[in-house]
């Protein structure tokens, strides 16, 4: 699959030139995966048929748990039966679990209060293997289907039953997305080799940094302060960076942020700055990225 080069209203746009890192949402560190092929409207709590999942998006929404309608790519079954997903991506103790419900309304049953919480809704054994999504939610937004979709094809002729196309995930602008969970992961503006680079990396249990926005669930601030110092010590592990501490600093526009890598404690200095929209209004979300101003080693002795 080629990388486009416009949105159709907008030539030039989602080419790579935009810094994506620090971009992540914010919001989900829990997560409720729902088969639905569709029509999706153009917001998933708009979802009105079927009524089952239309009031599991509700309930996931109001216990603070992010909701996401997937389908297969290409070709999709009738259902029921529908797969359905939960996933915790906050710290160290990442979990996705998952099976087929013959009766959407089985749903009901779920445990969402305990998945907002980071424990197990009710949905089985706990699942070894990962789930990518690719947003191809074109009602939400047009680049979305335009580069999702293909997108997505091409992955699950790579990964198979991993791979899901999926409703919003944040950032239009940065389209094609892929979220890798249970971490929560986000990568944007990708094409084929960047996507299949990406995947490879989380299931060897890696990042790669370029196209990365940053991980679901924690603070931009924060995001920005792991990227550049995973960029700095070239720690690559999904597990490499145990803590990262953001605070305001005083006296300037900035933040420093305490970021620590296997042992190591590394002080951050990060600014806020705004980027233009690629596609006009219609890719109008959050326009800020980050830079960094400081970099520094603060226990040098335990270097090894």
């Amino acid at each position: 699959m080629k990388r486009g080069n416009g949105c159709g209203h907008c030539p030039g746009s989602h080419t790579g030139e935009l810094p994506c890192l620090a971009s992540a949402t914010e919001k989900a560190r829990s997560w409720l995966l729902v088969e639905h092929p569709g029509p999706w409207p153009e917001r998933v709590e708009q979802l009105a048929r079927p009524a089952p999942v239309a009031e599991a998006v509700r309930a996931a929404r109001n216990a603070g748990v992010r909701p996401q309608l997937i389908r297969r790519a290409g070709r999709r079954r009738a259902t029921p039966p529908i797969q359905v997903y939960a996933a915790f991506s906050r710290g160290a103790d990442v979990w996705i679990e998952g099976r087929e419900l013959a009766d959407p309304a089985d749903l009901a049953a779920l445990d969402l209060t305990a998945l907002a919480a980071g424990r197990s809704p009710g949905l089985g054994e706990r699942l070894t293997e990962p789930v990518f999504l690719v947003c191809a939610h074109g009602r939400r937004n047009a680049c979305c289907a335009r580069t999702g979709a293909p997108l997505a094809r091409s992955l699950t002729a790579r990964y198979g039953h991993r791979v899901w196309e999926t409703t919003h995930v944040g950032g239009d602008r940065f389209a094609a997305n892929l979220v890798c969970l249970p971490h929560g992961l986000c990568y944007g503006d990708l094409g084929e080799p960047e996507a299949m680079a990406a995947a490879d990396a989380y299931l060897r249990g890696e990042v790669v940094l370029s196209r990365l926005r940053g991980r679901a669930g924690t603070s931009e601030l924060a995001q920005a302060a792991e990227h550049f110092v995973r960029a700095h010590t070239g720690r690559l592990g999904l597990d490499d960076v145990t803590a990262v501490d953001v605070r305001p600093r005083l006296g300037t526009s900035g933040y420093k942020a305490d970021v620590t890598v296997l042992g190591h404690r590394y002080r951050v200095v990060v600014e806020d700055v705004q980027q233009s929209a690629p596609c006009g209004p219609e890719c109008d979300e959050n326009l800020k990225t980050y830079v960094v101003r400081e970099l520094t080693l603060l226990n040098e002795a335990a270097l090894v």
